[in-house]
């Protein structure tokens, strides 16, 4: 039987609106669909009637599939001859472990692709009123992964250089890490007084907003009970939200 092929695909940062013309259309032809939790589910409508749907997601410390099953499913589905759509929330390449996927699949001789999407390090803060560039306040924009590998207790952040180097600094997956990136930043020259922004579920119908700065945005969160998934934005474009949060005033969702 002949190989299957496999498309890497970002969803989007969570509306649904936001995946790609061709994103949609490597649903619409795949025949299995393994599907990460920070996809929104509406997408799944648009399979194929006979699609086989695979979740394929991870809480953290908790995981459906290691993410070795997922490239032992990936290699599987496709060896049978069938068309894979291996679909990530936000863009595969921005913490998706697309690398990862596609290293396992080039190693078996897998016809591949990777389709980028929309990442929530740009879109939530769009959405919250928060441009992440400005020509009065940031040239630069730095995307930062909010913790290492726990299990290998690593710390990949040059944290000077991060806090002197970037005008907007965006993590993902650190709302646990809070405390720890507000004191590294400040304690390597970031001033206390550095706007921060914290977004849970951007570009969603749940999506919450909490602003502060260094200083503050660890109390602001906790007393809005923020949790994951949410993204932190650091930097002197958050001070634009109050004037151009647009999200908060339409629904876009009707």
């Amino acid at each position: 039987m002949n190989k299957g092929k496999v498309y890497l695909v970002g969803a989007g940062p969570g509306d649904p609106k936001l995946i790609t013309v061709y994103g949609m259309e490597c649903i619409q032809k795949a025949d299995v669909i393994a599907y990460d939790r920070l996809i929104n589910k509406e997408l799944l409508n648009y399979a194929k009637r006979d699609a086989e749907l695979i979740y394929c997601g991870k809480l953290p410390g908790k995981h459906e599939l290691i993410q070795e099953q997922i490239h032992d499913l990936l290699v599987e589905k496709a060896m049978e001859g069938k068309t894979v759509t291996r679909l990530k929330g936000g863009d595969p390449c921005v913490f998706g472990r697309v690398g990862e996927e596609a290293e396992i699949l080039a190693g078996h001789d897998i016809p591949f692709e990777i389709v980028p999407g929309v990442t929530a390090g740009i879109a939530a803060p769009a959405y919250a009123g928060i441009p992440v560039t400005h020509r009065d306040h940031a040239g630069s924009f730095t995307i930062v992964t909010g913790h290492g590998r726990k299990e290998k207790g690593q710390d990949f952040i040059n944290w000077r250089a991060l806090a002197e180097g970037s005008d907007t600094i965006a993590f993902y997956m650190g709302i646990g890490n809070l405390k720890n990136i507000c004191k590294e930043l400040v304690s390597h020259g970031k001033s206390p007084d550095t706007p921060a922004a914290v977004i849970e579920w951007g570009t969603t119908q749940h999506q919450r907003t909490v602003t502060g700065t260094l200083a503050t945005i660890e109390r602001e969160a906790e007393a809005a009970a923020i949790s994951h998934p949410a993204m932190i934005i650091v930097g002197e474009v958050v001070q634009l939200r109050e004037k151009i949060r647009w999200f908060d005033k339409v629904n876009v969702f009707a």
